[in-house]
């Protein structure tokens, strides 16, 4: 599975923004998407911020993001997005995206651990 991300950059808190994750390679209609973040002077720590069965309706949001954030996979698994809205500096971070190519189970995996592939980070920057 490849993972490219897309759509980070500097933002005035208050304001939205859009991250794209372009996935490619899954073999099997069973995985689990994801998007993490790791803060700065933290990096090797990544926060999971919400992330998504394939098969399952519910998505799962972060406490800290909750109300303000969105995960979607599009219909054909292709792309996974997350709309970033009421955007606080507490929020800048690299965002990286993450996919485990096989999950039958239900619900998501919730440590960095399980999944098997990321993409590069993004930067997202927000100015208060």
């Amino acid at each position: 599975v490849r993972l490219v991300e897309s759509g980070g950059g500097l933002v005035q808190a208050g304001g939205s923004l859009r991250l794209s994750c372009a996935a490619s390679g899954f073999t099997s209609g069973d995985y689990a998407v994801a998007w993490f973040r790791s803060v700065p002077g933290r990096e090797r720590e990544r926060e999971l911020i919400s992330c998504k069965n394939s098969n399952d309706r519910d998505t799962y949001i972060a406490t800290p993001v909750k109300g303000r954030f969105t995960l979607s996979l599009d219909s054909a698994g292709k792309m996974v997005y997350l709309l970033m809205n009421n955007l606080r500096p507490e929020d800048t971070a690299t965002y990286f995206c993450a996919a485990v190519g096989y999950w039958p189970s239900v619900g998501c995996p919730d440590t960095e651990r399980q999944y098997s592939a990321w993409g590069q980070g993004t930067q997202v920057t927000v100015s208060s």
